[in-house]
């Protein structure tokens, strides 16, 4: 069908005009369009600025704007993440924390001889043959019976060494003979052994059991710490093997332990406290544990209104090898939380009046993005062997325990069981003790990846100590006192007590103020969108929509260019691969001739003298000028020239 002039005029202005804006065929021409119609006022002066010195510092400001606010708006995006820490101290009742207290001697010694018996003898022998320890030139409180033999092959395999200067030769404490060790040393206080002042150096050799050429040897800077430390191997090998109820039964009962008690003034007893059994310390008692759901609390502070309990030591029954100290070890907690003992625990001295003195305060850390910390421990890859709260040491704990577990096959003595495991001992596991010191040195240097797993909690309660030592009883009334509570607990005690065989120990609030110290976000998200449109504003003097059209230009519009000319160049590509496997010689697209389609254009707009005046030039044509008057065309001809009327001069609508 025809086309309407009109129509031909239009479609002829679409193909030909130069085609602006998100439309535009290249990337340089978009870029101009946006630099001319942006309302970011650099991007508009490097366009229409003249000469190049003065574009060139146009260009320099605005990418340097844009710098600076690359910069601050990353300084705000680290900032959004940090916290600020808030204190708030209240004056309220406060409920009273979890007392744990423990005899540094974990079982009594004459109940455990016929246990010990064999190590005792091996120990004293070592005493006697490395320094001429007989029981003859010291105070002995008590001769070690020959009881029954708990593993005299397992001493010979494992028997104490003397090293003779800083050399490879020992004397073996069994046999007696010299002989060279093979195998790595391990100094417990530093690194290996390399130098040093003392002749001898006692410490102990172990070895694979499945390959005896690796061996690895320990050594001490002090013939006490050896000893200890050998004790303490055999010790629990021995212990170990025993039943719970039966070690139960060795350590302290809660009669045995406490002589008096009072607590925020009124009287106390044995009831007020639970047991748990440590492996370490035996039986330790608990005073308001919460065992039966209730806190106890208390409303005044001072040294009168808090836990007040006298204790019994027995020092004379204490183990001389296994322990070199009197006293008690007691930890103050929260009733959900596990008593390390072991590791923050603090001692109480004998014959002396301990005070100690709480400040409570409560912690509240945020965790992600905030820090790296856990609400629960649920999303920690470690068991809670412990049944308590987690915990940043109950997860270390378990952590080892599982790898003990699943590197030597047993679990070590001094934490709890996992499921389906037992504990070590020589008998079953022969290995253990060389498993265990390889993979303790490894826990050490962080090499078992404990220390990178296990987080810090978010939330905790501590309670900050303050103690202070008095001497008690007194030298006047020490005769009174101790009469008194000789005779108070006559049925259980049948001697005169000692004052080295007590302690007093006071535990209480030193203030009811309660701290808590929490965490907030230093920034919410309408102060950092706020900073944002600050700093846009400041050096780009851009808003939001501003931002929203750097979006659109440079990413939707650059893609839809890029993606436009290589469609362009496929389908050209296309078009000649058919052209030449039909015969036909590539030509030029009919839309490269003519122009570029312009959508801006619609059918119904007609053209104007400004679209017109955009038009291009044929290529290879010369400049029209303006033809000279031909004055002949002036003169009127007859009238027989117009006889024929034109076509479109015809008036349709007559009759």
């Amino acid at each position: 069908a025809a086309m309407a002039p009109g129509k031909k005029i239009t479609a002829k202005i679409k193909k030909t005009l130069p085609v602006t804006g998100p439309q535009a065929p290249t990337l340089s021409e978009l870029m101009r369009w946006y630099c001319l119609n942006t309302n970011t006022h650099g991007c508009r002066r490097i366009v229409v600025s003249r000469g190049r010195l003065r574009r060139f510092i146009w260009i320099l400001l605005t990418l340097s704007a844009v710098g600076l606010i690359l910069w601050q708006c990353a300084e705000l995006l680290l900032n959004y993440y940090s916290a600020s820490v808030s204190v708030t101290v209240q004056f309220q009742k406060l409920p009273f924390p979890a007392v744990t207290i423990c005899n540094i001697n974990p079982y009594k010694y004459s109940a455990m001889k016929d246990y010990l018996s064999e190590l005792d003898k091996e120990t004293k022998n070592a005493l006697e043959t490395f320094y001429g320890f007989s029981e003859g030139k010291s105070k002995v409180r008590r001769s070690v019976g020959d009881g029954n033999s708990t593993g005299s092959e397992f001493f010979q395999q494992i028997p104490l060494l003397k090293f003779e200067d800083f050399s490879k030769m020992v004397t073996d404490l069994y046999s007696g003979q010299k002989r060279k060790m093979e195998g790595k040393v391990f100094h417990k206080d530093s690194s290996i052994v390399n130098s040093g002042d003392s002749n001898d150096i006692i410490g102990f050799q172990l070895c694979d059991a499945n390959n005896s050429s690796e061996c690895a040897l320990y050594t001490f800077s002090s013939g006490v710490n050896a000893i200890q430390e050998w004790y303490k191997l055999h010790y629990m090998n021995i212990m170990a093997q025993i039943p719970l109820e039966t070690k139960e039964k060795l350590s302290y009962s809660a009669d045995d332990l406490i002589l008096t008690c009072f607590f925020d003034g009124l009287s106390c007893d044995k009831r007020h406290f639970t047991r748990f059994h440590h492996p370490l310390h035996g039986n330790c008692y608990t005073f308001n544990s919460g065992e039966n759901e209730t806190i106890l609390s208390t409303s005044t502070g001072g040294s009168e209104y808090g836990l007040h309990v006298v204790l019994y030591i027995d020092e004379a029954d204490y183990n001389p090898f296994l322990v070199t100290s009197t006293g008690a070890k007691i930890i103050v907690h929260d009733q959900n939380e596990y008593p390390f003992i072991e590791d923050i625990g603090t001692e109480i001295e004998t014959a002396a009046a301990t005070s100690i003195g709480m400040h409570f305060t409560r912690s509240r850390k945020l965790s992600k993005p905030y820090s790296d910390c856990t609400e629960t421990g649920a999303d920690i890859p470690v068991e809670n062997l412990y049944n308590k709260s987690y915990s940043l040491q109950i997860c270390l704990h378990s952590c080892f325990q599982k790898a003990m577990v699943d590197s030597c096959g047993c679990a070590q003595y001094a934490q709890p069981l996992p499921a389906g495991a037992e504990y070590c001992n020589y008998k079953k596991n022969p290995n253990w003790m060389y498993c265990y010191y390889r993979l303790h040195e490894k826990f050490v240097k962080e090499q078992l990846g404990c220390q990178q797993i296990c987080k810090d909690a978010c939330s905790f309660k501590e309670w900050a100590l303050t103690t202070s030592i008095a001497q008690w009883p007194s030298t006047v009334s020490e005769d009174w006192m101790l009469r008194v509570l000789s005779w108070d607990k006559g049925q259980k005690i049948n001697k005169k007590l000692n004052k080295t065989d007590l302690a007093n120990l006071m535990v209480f609030y030193k203030d009811l103020n309660e701290r808590f110290i929490s965490e907030n976000p230093a920034n919410t998200l309408v102060i950092l969108l706020s900073n944002f449109g600050g700093q846009l504003g400041l050096w780009m003097s851009c808003s939001v929509v501003c931002v929203i059209e750097i979006v659109e230009v440079f990413f939707i519009d650059s893609l839809s260019i890029v993606m436009r000319r290589r469609w362009q160049k496929a389908k050209k590509w296309w078009n000649d691969r058919k052209r030449r496997q039909g015969g036909k010689p590539s030509q030029e697209s009919e839309l490269e001739r003519q122009g570029h389609e312009n959508p801006v254009c619609l059918d119904e707009d007609l053209p104007t003298f400004n679209t017109a005046l955009r038009l291009p030039l044929p290529p290879e044509s010369p400049l029209p000028r303006t033809p000279p008057p031909n004055y002949s065309t002036l003169r009127l001809e007859s009238s027989s020239a117009f006889t024929e009327q034109l076509p479109d001069t015809l008036d349709v609508g007559r009759p």
